[in-house]
């Protein structure tokens, strides 16, 4: 399955999102090689996504990651993140 150019669009990693994820390490919610996984999510807050939709359920859609993300979020002045796995989001009609 992919996308088309209307479903596409492209961010650049500011200081701001590299600042949010470092947060994310320095708070615990994951460990320090988890750096890409922080990025991922504050790009994603950042840029006040919809669903931040992902297969990785170690680092990302795991309740109480999730939980410590928003915590962190909220703290922030941000979204609290809607993140869920393609099961969630995709119907086989």
């Amino acid at each position: 399955m992919s996308l088309s150019p209307d479903q596409t669009e492209f961010v650049e990693i500011t200081e701001e999102i590299n600042q949010l994820a470092e947060e994310y390490i320095e708070e615990k919610v994951v460990g320090e090689t988890s750096i890409d996984d922080c990025r991922h999510i504050a790009c994603a807050t950042i840029n006040k996504v919809d669903y931040l939709v992902s297969w990785n359920f170690k680092h990302i859609v795991n309740v109480f990651r999730i939980r410590g993300y928003n915590a962190i979020n909220v703290k922030n002045g941000h979204i609290q993140l809607d993140i869920r796995s393609p099961r969630d989001i995709i119907t086989n009609e």
